[in-house]
Parts: structure tokens; C-alpha cells; sequence
């Protein structure tokens, strides 16, 4: 990134004189004090502590100046961009930086799928254009222009993901990065808790649009009757995705195996395949190979990039334990729609050994969080799975619901204080051939148990 100080000021409406600091030319933009290098503009935000602290820290490590609050007294010795608030004054600057180099926007939201969306778009576009996207999931109202002042400048398409925690979210980010294509991949029920229902829950995905370019695409699942009403407010041009020809474009399923799921689109007869497991990733696939093709790549690039795909760590990835047995780490996130999905997938992977699930809770479903975790009993049975660790005192529902549908002893219930018992327990049982699936919200912490079964 390459910023004159004069431009950068007037982007963000400086309220101070910087003309004796004309000269200086910013090379990147860092909130995190630790992280600023040579060159950098830091952008001293308030969390738990005030970003303003940490000035000396960014400029012994190579800033060159700052955004600054107006209700903070102003350094004497250091060159500062007073502004109303620093958090706006950041995003505006990100919103002037992609309106000067212009690259196509693709924004990705969804209640699952967006991160390995993202990635399998991402990584096809780079076959044919200088592609750039979300870093890990720096998607939200600090990640996305952090995202943009990090991108090069010879960035052809950038790929943001979108998180939503409340409504408004998307509208604040959509209007930012005006996107030439915008995708929903699913509506699930992740933070029911603040939204109250499912159709809250489309309503603010929706906003997706708000800052959709006239003459851009919305790319949004077929067989999900909530978006319908809002759909018909939309000028833009609209295509649907599923798994059969009600849809605009479908993807029919071929195979599913433990590490590769093969499938083929409804727009081309070629076989394509994908080095993770579960149809649903055959979504995501369809709906970054349907970006593709808008942007001009080729099937032959697409089908090669989607086979060598590389996804964000923790999102369905295999690894392996200290014993030999193979476990699907998914510990990222969850909801309801997206456990089902992948425990509906692990259920049918064949192995020599035991299938066995660790699913842990499911943060942030409010008052339906009862019925929620009930309702995973509908993806369990013992004819599938030999033995379900569950954890956390959400889960105890589920223990309640199909402990007595298994053989004594193969349904174990752990709070979350006992997540070395589960781990030793674990330990104990898991053996070579053996297949461990682990589910549940990043907040439960089971990528520890990850780590200490490696």
C-alpha cells in the first residue's frame, strides 16, 4: 500500500493542519501496536485498552503516523490525523482505498460455509487474476477494512468475508466494500441468541445487498423459503444454487469418502473433487466455482484449483492422533444445521474401526438452545456410531435424549471444567483404525483436546 499523508488526510477528514508533514508516504495501516512495521500507520483502537497507550510501542517498531481522537490530548513529537472517531476514520480509509485501485469485490456470508467458501474462491480466482482475501476471520467491522489496507496494490479480486453478530452488521460492511458479487451459503442458526428467530436471522444476512453494485450478483441457496419475501426487493441480478434443478445451477453428488468428496455441476460434465469430506462442501465448491465462471475462469482452472484446494485450519480438517486414528477436527464453529450436516456425513465414512464424536455446545441459541441440542439425536444412532463423548452443560440435553438409545457406556456426558477427564478418557479409547470426529463452538475450547490427542 502506498498513501501520501496529504491524501490520506483528506480521506479521512483530518480536523488538524499536516502540511508541515506533507512528505510522509504510509506503506500499511496496523492497529496492534506489536505488529507495526516500518512505515505503518497505526490505528490506535479502544478495546479492553485504549490504542492511544500504545503509541511509543507503534513507533519504536516503525510508524509513521497515526489516526488520532479528538478527545485525546495530541502528541507534541509525532505526526497524528485528529479525527472524530479513529474505528470510522479507519473504515473510511479502507472504503477510499478499494475505490482507488478497484478491484472486483466478492463478499461471502452464511450461517456455515462462508470460511471454506471463501477459500475455495479465493484460491480458484488466483488461477487466472492476482486474487487477494480474508486473513483467518478478520471478517467484521475492524477485520474487513483491515483486510482491504492489507491487500497489494495489484490486486485484481479480493474475496471478504462477512460476519454477522447483530443486525445492522452486514449493512455497515456491505455499504463499505460495495461488492460486484455478493453469495449467502446457508441460513443456520448461529447467534439465534440475538436474533430471536431464523427469519431475523435471513433478514440481517440479506443485508449482504445493501452495498451491492447495480449491476452486480447475488448469489443465495434455493431451497431456503426465508430469503423469498426479501428476494423481491432486489434489483440486482439474482442466481439460485442447490442440490437439484430447481435451482439456477445444482451440484449432484458422485461419491463421499473420508478425505475427498467427488461431485459434478449442472454446467459442466466434468467429474470434480474435493480433498475434504461431506456434500456440503460440495456447495460451497458450487457456489465459488459459479463466482469463477462469472470472472471468466476456466473449468479446466476451476477443477484443478478446487482439487488442490487449501482451507482455514480447524474448518473440517483431518488429523491425526498420537495412536494412528484419524480425527475431523471441525472445532472452529457451530450451529445446529451445520452439526447435523456434518455429523449426517462422518456417519457413513467407512472404516475399519469405530466411528466416535465428540460434540461439545453450541453457544449463542438463546431460548430455543434446549430444543436445538435435542434435536442432534435425529444424526445419532448407535447402528453408526460406537461411542458420543458430549461436553458442556448444553450438551447434558442431548445425553438425556439418547443415552438410552445406546449400549450402556457409550454415551459419556463431561461439563466443561472436565476437559481432561474427556481428554484421558479419549485417550484411553481411541484406537488405530478408529475414525474421531470433534464438533462444537470455538468457545468450548475442543481444539485443546485436539492438541493433546496429537
Amino acid at each position: 500500500m502506498k498513501l501520501t499523508l496529504k491524501e490520506t488526510a483528506k480521506a479521512v477528514n483530518a480536523l488538524n493542519d499536516v502540511s508541515k508533514y506533507e512528505n510522509i508516504e504510509i506503506t500499511g495501516a496496523e492497529f496492534d501496536s506489536r505488529k507495526v512495521k516500518k512505515g505503518d500507520l497505526f490505528i490506535p483502537l479502544k478495546g479492553a485498552r485504549d490504542g492511544h497507550e500504545f503509541l511509543e510501542k507503534a513507533r519504536e517498531n516503525g510508524a509513521v503516523l497515526s489516526l488520532w481522537s479528538k478527545d485525546v490530548p495530541t502528541p507534541d513529537d509525532f505526526p497524528v490525523l485528529i479525527v472524530e472517531d479513529v474505528l470510522s476514520a479507519f473504515q473510511v480509509l479502507a472504503q477510499y482505498y478499494l475505490q482507488k485501485k478497484k478491484p472486483t469485490v466478492i463478499a461471502i456470508t452464511g450461517s456455515n460455509g462462508k470460511t471454506t467458501t471463501k477459500d475455495m474462491t479465493a484460491f480458484v480466482l488466483a488461477t487466472t487474476f492476482k486474487t487477494y482475501k480474508t486473513q483467518g476471520n478478520y471478517n467484521n467491522e475492524i477485520g474487513m477494512p483491515y483486510t482491504i489496507l492489507s491487500m497489494p496494490e495489484d490486486t485484481e479480486k479480493l474475496v471478504l468475508e462477512m460476519g454477522m453478530d447483530h443486525a445492522g452488521d452486514l449493512h455497515l460492511l456491505s455499504t463499505l466494500a460495495t461488492p460486484d458479487i455478493a453469495a449467502i451459503t446457508l441460513i443456520g442458526e448461529s447467534h439465534l441468541e440475538f436474533f430471536g428467530t431464523r427469519e431475523a436471522i435471513a433478514k440481517g444476512k440479506m443485508e449482504i445487498a445493501d452495498g451491492l453494485k447495480e449491476n452486480g450478483l447475488l448469489i443465495v441457496p434455493s431451497d431456503e423459503p426465508l430469503l423469498k419475501s426479501f428476494l423481491e426487493n432486489i434489483s440486482q441480478e439474482i442466481a439460485t444454487f442447490g442440490w437439484d434443478n430447481s435451482a439456477d445451477e445444482y451440484v449432484t453428488v458422485l461419491a463421499e469418502k473420508r478425505e475427498e468428496t467427488i461431485f459434478q455441476f449442472s454446467f459442466s460434465e466434468k467429474i470434480m473433487e474435493i480433498a475434504v469430506p461431506g456434500k456440503y462442501n460440495a456447495r460451497n465448491a458450487l457456489v465459488a466455482s459459479m463466482i469463477a465462471r462469472r470472472l471468466g475462469v476456466s473449468m479446466e482452472d476451476i477443477a484443478q484449483a478446487l482439487a488442490a484446494v487449501e482451507l482455514t485450519r480447524n474448518r473440517t480438517e483431518w488429523v491425526e492422533s498420537s495412536v494412528g486414528a484419524k480425527m475431523l477436527s471441525d472445532v472452529y464453529n457451530a450451529n445446529p444445521t451445520a452439526m447435523g450436516l456434518v455429523l449426517d456425513s462422518f456417519s457413513q465414512m467407512e472404516t475399519t474401526g469405530k466411528r466416535r464424536v465428540v460434540l461439545g455446545d453450541m453457544l449463542e441459541l438463546g431460548e430455543a438452545s434446549k430444543v436445538l441440542h435435542e434435536s442432534m439425536s435425529e444424526h445419532l444412532d448407535s447402528y453408526n456410531i460406537e461411542k458420543v463423548y458430549l461436553f458442556g452443560k448444553e450438551m447434558k440435553v442431548l445425553f438425556d435424549k439418547i443415552v438410552e438409545n445406546f449400549p450402556k457406556g457409550a454415551v459419556v456426558h463431561f461439563d466443561k471444567e472436565d476437559k481432561q477427564a474427556l481428554i484421558e478418557l479419549l485417550k484411553n479409547d481411541l484406537q488405530k483404525e478408529d475414525l474421531l470426529l470433534l464438533k462444537a463452538s470455538n468457545g468450548m475450547g475442543l481444539f485443546e483436546v485436539v492438541e493433546a490427542l496429537k
